[in-house]
């Protein structure tokens, strides 16, 4: 005799629609979140228990359109899926893996991220629900804001860089350059408030060390190619 299972009966994510086709009006809700992905690839880049999407769409119930953050970080699931990788997140295909993280970018059409969103966050079991508002600051509004689900609701966390201890990261707003843009960015810190380096940082850093020591080695008088 057959066995009903549901699952086999709800669509996978290559039948879903992968986003709401809605665009970005800000390039800054791309580049912020691809900032954060860039570094979680250096930092964890042994570890193959993570994924972080951006502009990607959450489905976590079949009755429900898709939800699609700006950026996003699960921690359990594969981080690779196939060679073409995932067009959404379903929660029925990732075994119910809820997203520990939501980071929405505040846009200049301003989009319920205080409200609608984070009442749906909720629901869906986000632990970690993250505002930035890079542009401007709303009345009663921090630039930054980390709001931590307890007992199904919200709290706002205190502090500068805010430490997230189920996901092992921390995360503040700093000045720097990405992309040749200097701006204020949002950054991963350690556990003692160390900020975790970019790709562009560490590649600037050796490349300078590599002219470090060709200029020693002129100064003995030595040739690099011979070495």
């Amino acid at each position: 005799m057959l066995k009903y299972n549901r699952l086999d009966c709800l669509p996978s994510s290559e039948e879903l629609p992968s986003s709401d086709d809605t665009p970005v009006d800000n390039e800054l809700q791309v580049l912020i979140p691809s900032l954060l992905s860039a570094v979680l690839a250096l930092i964890w880049q042994n570890r193959e228990d993570w994924f972080f999407g951006i502009n990607m769409g959450v489905y976590y119930d079949l009755a429900k359109p898709a939800i699609v953050p700006d950026g996003f970080l699960s921690l359990g699931v594969e981080r690779f899926v196939g060679e073409q990788g995932r067009l959404c997140y379903v929660l029925w295909d990732e075994d119910g893996v809820v997203p520990s993280l939501v980071l929405e970018i505040v846009s200049k059409t301003y989009n319920a991220e205080y409200e609608q969103k984070k009442f749906d966050y909720a629901q869906m079991g986000v632990l970690y629900y993250i505002v930035y508002a890079p542009t401007r600051q709303r009345r009663r509004r921090q630039r930054l804001e980390v709001h931590r689900l307890v007992n199904g609701e919200y709290v706002l966390q205190s502090g500068d860089i805010i430490w997230m201890p189920e996901i092992g990261l921390g995360i503040g707003r700093e000045r720097g350059t990405y992309q040749a843009f200097t701006r204020e960015w949002l950054y991963w810190y350690d556990e003692n408030g160390n900020r975790y380096k970019t790709p562009e940082e560490i590649a600037r850093e050796s490349q300078q060390q590599l002219q470090d020591l060709l200029a020693k080695l002129e100064e003995r008088g030595i040739d690099p190619n011979t070495l």
